[in-house]
């Protein structure tokens, strides 16, 4: 099967992803972080660097539910693209719809 190329919008959501995420995390360790949503401290790296710009929903499902995050916000977040939201409003968000 062959990949079509990311689009600059794809290439954006996935770096404007992978920045939430690194803030989110905040001091909290890497490796605690990725073992606790069950993936590699690898596959953290590449999404908080956004060098996979459009990781699998599991996978970002697990590990917003490790930071806390509602997926609500998280994907309003990572779909703006006008400045009208900020990750603060992640944070405050957290105690909304989370990943069970």
């Amino acid at each position: 099967m062959v990949r079509l190329p990311l689009t600059p919008a794809e290439v954006a959501r996935g770096q404007r992803l992978g920045a939430l995420l690194r803030r989110a995390r905040g001091q909290g360790s890497m490796l605690g972080t990725a073992l606790a949503a069950g993936v590699s401290p690898e596959t953290l790296r590449k999404i908080e660097s956004g060098r996979v710009a459009t990781p699998a929903f599991p996978t970002i499902a697990a590990i917003a539910d490790v930071l806390g995050l509602s997926l609500d916000a998280l994907w309003a977040e990572v779909n703006r693209s006008d400045g009208a939201a900020g990750p603060a409003d992640v944070e405050r968000n957290a105690g909304g719809l989370l990943v069970s």
